[in-house]
């Protein structure tokens, strides 16, 4: 390599960023129409970035989005470091920042970097706009498809911005044309430039990676509790294919069963049928038992150990699905999970990366290694085994979620684990997916994937974490004959149809007659936004106001999206205003069938509805209301009946947010445009009576809606002699049998066990 030179430029800290032709190419490129760069990991695309901010600084701010907080507030220290403005003009928002203080930091500042959830938040109440905003860039920018807040805030962009230029930024785009245009169209970029390893202006900043592939054999031990759970799953394939849900028992790959799984819940949506509900559980087997035989070949029997362990928690618990319940309760299953406890726990794999570890560090102390698997079990295994290995420290680096027996990370842990990586606290970071991601790992010296993985997106990133300063190893393990192989083919052949594409796909954008910047037509297609009309003086847009709480779900932003002039607001009563009469409380499937666990919470929020408003309505959204949760379809009906006959409260059904949203714009249109009624904010949370307060008390027992609490309290008189009665004395009273009786008397009389 050549002296390192610095780039001059007045914007720039003096010897701060080194100067990179094809860097300074790729921004010379995108500064020229809205861009897509495509370079690989550890040669600087953040760089790029700051080329493209420096440029267009001086016609207003530049926003910069990233998915998680760890990488936000890499990128915000970046620049902090190297721009010669004043820190404090460069902001920084996540969800911890409060949304009053964000407007007056938003007026302020000159660079914005932000996640783009908050961003997204922001757009949606209107406490900031995107007229004034030069540049967005949005990195990793591969995510911008589908429901992700990139595609929101890359339409509304295009609509409000009047200097506009994006820049899209990502080392793997992945391999699929479509996806790639999707991202373009979504994120309204015009060009696509890409960068590989080997073109000229780049091969003098790329170190060498040695890629080694190792075989491991499946120990004889595992064969075994393979077949038994081939059982188990030859005998759930032969009843799906009896219910005429599969044409054969052969085995279902991922995808199939994916697709299967979706098919069979559209069918119960439309028609419920026994058949289906037995199909729904059947699936859920299938799912569970090749997860199964997955962890024993490619993880080894400590995993599988886990993950019998949950299954068995889950069989167990109160709200366990029915099919954990019957797996458990295979002969088979429980074969399986006897001769599990005489295998010896040792995974070939685990050795392995011991060794190679050990002999790593061993040759070079100051080495930095990262072992990545797919598992959090596998994860909190290597590391243990790691920690025996003298010279290797060793530290567990995982997402966020927390489930049974396995917390997780929070973001500011994970910035504290990486940090001390760095330093050398720790040499080797043994990690699932979460590190894979743009953030500022040091440079490897060894990557060891404990198994393939079938992304090449994925597969690209974990293989760009070394070979960034110095030649790096790779290593991927693959237990033979299982579906580790399937994987590493795969992804194999992704990666390289990734490049072909990149290289030789027609984006289209290219041939258009581009207009200058400042005068991008901000037209968007006619199914993204609806076409905004000359509005006649007195014509008023249709207004719906939305709790604040509701920002999490896409409705809002669908609303919008159908021409809603929506207003966030804390809502006391329901989620949705659409006129003076007509309030709305949206449950998803999953909340209302929480709610059915304990019924007291959503009885309240009806009652409240029907008090406020002259046209209460409730939306339940999403598919699986039978099957979702383990609870006995009458109680569901039961629930259903109740809210609609004794609160009188109507419910809809809808497939998705989307079609909330549809239903939403044509009650407010109906009430506004039709009615001509206005909107009005004038629900508040009721004082009950202690008349409804009784009634309350007694409903939120087991099996008891209001119906049954007026009933058990015109019969004893208090809730004092409902709570004392016997089983005898409950079953006198009309609508409680012997089921519901129980359930009182146990819930009253059992112990507290805190």
């Amino acid at each position: 390599m050549t002296d390192v030179q610095y780039i001059n430029h007045p914007l720039l800290k003096p010897d701060t960023v080194e100067q990179r032709l094809y860097q300074l190419s790729l921004a010379g490129e995108a500064l020229k129409k809205s861009t897509l760069v495509v370079l690989p990991t550890g040669l600087g695309k953040t760089v790029v970035a700051l080329f493209v901010m420096v440029s267009r600084l001086s016609k207003g701010k530049v926003m910069v989005l990233s998915p998680t907080k760890p990488l936000v507030e890499q990128h915000a220290a970046f620049f902090r470091n190297v721009l010669n403005i004043p820190p404090e003009e460069v902001v920084l928002f996540t969800g911890g920042t409060p949304p009053g203080k964000r407007a007056l930091m938003w007026e302020k500042a000159k660079v914005v970097v932000s996640t783009p959830q908050v961003i997204e938040n922001d757009l949606l109440a209107k406490k900031i706009d995107l007229e004034n905003v030069s540049c967005i860039i949005f990195d990793e920018a591969h995510r911008g498809t589908g429901d992700y807040s990139y595609v929101y805030i890359g339409e509304k962009y295009a609509l409000q911005g009047k200097d506009q230029l994006v820049l899209g930024i990502t080392a793997s785009p992945g391999s699929d044309p479509s996806k790639i245009q999707e991202v373009c169209a979504a994120l309204h970029i015009h060009a696509v430039e890409i960068r590989t390893d080997s073109d000229p202006d780049v091969r003098p900043y790329v170190f060498d990676k040695d890629i080694d592939w190792r075989y491991v054999s499946i120990p004889v031990e595992i064969k075994a509790l393979r077949q038994l759970m081939d059982k188990v799953l030859s005998d759930r394939l032969n009843k799906l294919q009896v219910l005429g849900l599969i044409p054969s028992s052969k085995r279902l790959s991922k995808r199939e069963m994916l697709d299967l799984q979706a098919r069979l819940q559209s069918q119960l949506r439309s028609s419920p049928d026994q058949k289906i509900y037995q199909g729904v559980s059947l699936l859920a087997e299938v799912f569970k038992v090749s997860h199964a035989i997955e962890i024993a070949e490619t993880q080894g029997v400590s995993a599988l150990e886990k993950y019998f362990e949950r299954l068995t928690n889950e069989a167990l618990s109160k709200n366990g699905s029915k099919a954990a319940k019957r797996l458990m309760d295979d002969l088979s299953m429980r074969q399986a999970v006897h001769h599990l406890a005489g295998c010896n726990g040792n995974n070939p794999k685990l050795g392995i990366v011991k060794e190679l570890v050990e002999k790593q560090v061993a040759a070079a102390p100051q080495s930095r290694v990262i072992v990545f698997t797919n598992y959090r079990d596998t994860a909190e295994l290597v590391t243990e085994t790691l920690k025996e290995v003298p010279g290797v420290k060793p530290v567990r680096f995982v997402g966020q979620a927390s489930k049974y027996k396995d917390t997780g990370l929070t973001q500011k842990q994970q910035v504290e684990i990486l940090q001390k990586f760095r330093e050398g606290e720790y040499n080797t970071l043994v990690a699932t997916s979460v590190a894979e991601e743009g953030l500022d790992i040091p440079a490897t010296d060894l990557v060891v994937f404990f198994e393939p993985i079938p992304s090449e997106i994925r597969s690209i990133q974990r293989k760009g974490r070394t070979g960034r300063k110095h030649a790096g190893r790779v290593v991927i393990l693959m237990a033979k004959g299982s579906k580790d192989e399937a994987y590493h083919w795969s992804s194999n052949r992704r990666e390289r149809t990734m490049l072909n594409t990149m290289k030789n796909m027609d984006f289209d954008l290219e041939h258009k007659e581009e207009k200058p910047l400042a005068d991008v037509d901000k037209q968007t297609n006619l199914l993204d936004f609806p076409q905004q009309t000359e509005k006649e003086p007195g014509d008023k847009k249709i207004k719906v106001f939305v709790d604040q709480r509701e920002i999490r779900s896409h409705v809002a932003r669908s609303l919008e999206k159908l021409g809603m002039d929506i207003t966030l607001k804390t809502l006391e009563v329901g989620d949705y205003v659409v006129s003076d009469r007509v309030g709305i409380e949206r449950k998803t499937v999953e909340d209302f069938l929480s709610t059915l666990m304990d019924g007291r919470d959503l009885f309240g929020q009806i009652s409240d509805l029907r008090r406020t408003f002259d046209r209460p309505v409730l939306i339940i959204e999403g598919e699986g209301l039978y099957t979702t949760r383990q609870i006995h379809a009458n109680s569901i009906r039961g629930m259903l009946s109740s809210i609609a006959i004794d609160f009188g409260v109507p419910i809809i059904f809808s497939r998705d947010e989307e079609e909330t949203a549809a239903l939403i714009a044509i009650m407010a249109k109906r009430e506004q445009a039709e009615e001509k009624r206005d909107v009005s904010l004038h629900g508040k949370k009721t004082s009950l009576t202690l008349k409804e307060q009784q009634e309350y008390v007694i409903s939120s027992l087991p099996e008891i809606g209001p119906a049954v609490a007026r009933n058990l309290l015109l019969h004893f008189g208090s809730v004092e002699r409902v709570m004392s009665a016997t089983r005898e004395e409950l079953m006198e009273v009309g609508l409680v049998g012997p089921k519901t009786a129980d359930r009182i008397r146990e819930v009253v009389n059992g112990a507290y066990k805190g």
